[in-house]
């Protein structure tokens, strides 16, 4: 079921045709250099430059009992519909700002951008094991302290956070999220969102990263 958009929320976007054909090539182009960047920073950084392009790696054989949809899990390279309400990735987020992202992913849709989630709700088991997975690849529980955050820590356990693909979405929702109550968290995250002000508020300065 299709949320209605927030009471009060300002609808500050421009659907014209014309602004949205040139939203949509700024849209290209940065995706076209993000993509660049990633090619760049693995020549330069090795096996591990995967990781800061934002989506979690696999973990271990040993946490197999944490990849289930029970637990939030969404396999790398997928996502779901912000309007998956049946899934607990979904319908575990706090409602606030699920009709946020819902009403933003409409919006984004008329523009021609389509925003799908590729994390949203996670358990605790299900984060600590993308904790031990990114301290493996990184080489330390400090370097992965800033793209994973401990359960302890995670608004993702609480459902006060959402990851946002694809690229044009989040990058859409950058420049528009905050009509929505919508913010960027961290710097080095452009598909990490939480609703951080009110809607057509400031949204606050971001973070370096998850480790602060």
């Amino acid at each position: 079921m299709i949320r209605p958009t927030p009471v009060g929320a300002p609808r500050s976007v421009d659907h014209s045709a014309s602004h949205r054909s040139a939203r949509r090539a700024l849209a290209a182009i940065i995706a076209a250099t993000v993509v660049a960047l990633g090619i760049a920073a693995c020549v330069a950084t090795g096996p591990a430059s995967h990781l800061p392009l934002g989506i979690p790696t696999f973990p271990s054989s040993s946490h197999n009992d944490a990849l289930t949809g029970e637990n939030g899990y969404v396999a790398v390279g997928e996502s779901v519909s912000p309007f998956d309400e049946h899934l607990p990735t979904i319908n575990k987020l706090d409602p606030e700002l699920l009709d946020a992202v819902q009403a933003a992913a409409v919006d984004a849709e008329a523009d021609g951008i389509t925003m799908v989630v590729t994390s949203g709700w996670r358990s605790a088991a299900y984060q600590q094991a993308l904790l031990d997975e990114a301290t493996v690849t990184y080489g330390s529980l400090e370097e992965a302290r800033k793209w994973v955050n401990t359960p302890e820590l995670s608004t993702h356990i609480s459902g006060s956070a959402v990851d946002i693909g694809y690229t044009d979405a989040s990058y859409w929702l950058i420049q528009y999220g905050s009509d929505y109550g919508l913010c960027q968290t961290y710097s080095n995250e452009t598909w990490h969102f939480e609703l951080a002000t009110e809607p057509g508020g400031e949204c606050p300065a971001m973070k370096e990263n998850a480790a602060g």
